[in-house]
C-alpha cells in the first residue's frame, strides 16, 4: 500500500518552513513511512509579483500590517525562535522577499528529476538561512538549483523558457482554490483530507496513520498558523510569536 501527501507551500512562507520540518519529524517516526510519497505542489502568496521583484522583508511587514519596523523586527524573531526549536536556522536581518514563479518552476522540473525536495530544501535555506537574498537574481536562483542537484544547462534553459512548466504551477495554484486551500502550507493525505497550517508534528502522525489505514477524520480543525495571500498573521506587537507578512 501507497500514500500520497499534497503539500502546497510557498518560498516566502515561514509557517511552511517550520511545517515542513515538523511534518517530518512525524514522517519520520512513521513504521511505514517508506509506503509514504510526498509531492510538494505550487502556491504563489502573491502571483502579481513579476519575475525578478525584491525588496526587504521587515519594512514589507511594517508596511503591510501598519506596525512600526521595531515591531515587525519583533515578528520576525518570534519565528526565528519557533524555527530554533525545531533546529532550522532563521535570519532576523537582511532577508528579502519576492516573485516566487520562477521557483516554482525549477520544483515541477526537480520532481521529474527526483529532486523535488532536496531543490525545495535548497529554496527554504537560502530564503531563510543564507546571508545572500534569495529573490530577485537569475544566477543566485541558477546557483541554488544547482546546489540542489539539478543540471545547470537545463536550469538556465528553464529560466529561459518562461512558459516552462508554467502550466504545472497554474494547475497547482487553481487545485488548491478548488479545495479550498486559501493559505499555506496545505497538507492533502491519500486526497482524503487536509490539514492546514504548521500543526505539532503529532498532528501530522495522527493524520499518516489515519490515512494508512484509511479512516476519514478530520484533522487540525483548530487553527494554526499559516500564510496566505494578504500575508502572514501577525499579532498583536508585543507578543514576538507569529508570523511574517512575506
Amino acid at each position: 500500500m501507497t500514500v500520497t501527501v499534497d503539500i502546497w507551500t510557498d518560498i516566502n512562507c515561514p509557517f511552511c518552513y517550520l511545517g515542513k520540518r515538523r511534518f517530518e519529524e512525524a514522517l519520520r517516526e512513521f513504521p511505514q513511512r517508506d509506503g509514504v510519497t510526498v509531492v510538494h505542489r505550487s502556491f504563489e502568496l502573491d502571483p502579481t509579483l513579476a519575475p525578478g521583484t525584491s525588496a526587504p522583508v521587515v519594512e514589507h511587514i511594517a508596511q503591510k500590517y501598519g506596525i512600526s519596523v521595531e515591531q515587525a523586527a519583533a515578528n520576525e524573531r518570534g519565528i526565528a525562535a519557533q524555527a530554533g526549536e525545531l533546529g532550522l536556522a532563521y535570519r532576523t536581518q537582511g532577508r528579502d522577499f519576492g516573485s516566487s514563479f520562477d521557483m516554482h518552476r525549477l520544483l515541477h522540473h526537480a520532481l521529474a528529476e527526483d529532486r523535488q525536495d532536496a531543490l525545495l530544501d535548497a529554496l527554504y535555506a537560502a530564503n531563510f538561512a543564507d546571508e545572500e537574498p534569495a529573490f530577485g537574481d537569475r544566477e543566485r536562483l541558477v546557483e541554488i538549483a544547482v546546489r540542489a542537484g539539478l543540471d545547470e544547462v537545463r536550469v538556465r534553459a528553464i529560466l529561459d523558457d518562461p512558459e516552462a512548466y508554467a502550466d504545472a504551477v497554474r494547475r497547482d495554484e487553481n487545485e488548491a482554490a478548488a479545495i479550498g486551500a486559501t493559505g499555506v502550507p496545505f497538507f492533502v493525505f491519500g486526497g482524503k483530507y487536509a490539514v492546514s497550517g504548521a500543526q505539532p508534528s503529532e498532528t501530522f502522525a495522527r493524520a499518516l496513520q489515519l490515512v494508512w489505514d484509511e479512516q476519514l477524520v478530520p484533522i487540525g480543525v483548530e487553527s494554526a498558523d499559516t500564510c496566505g495571500p494578504d500575508g502572514c498573521a501577525v499579532p498583536d506587537a508585543d507578543v514576538p510569536r507569529a508570523g511574517s507578512g512575506d
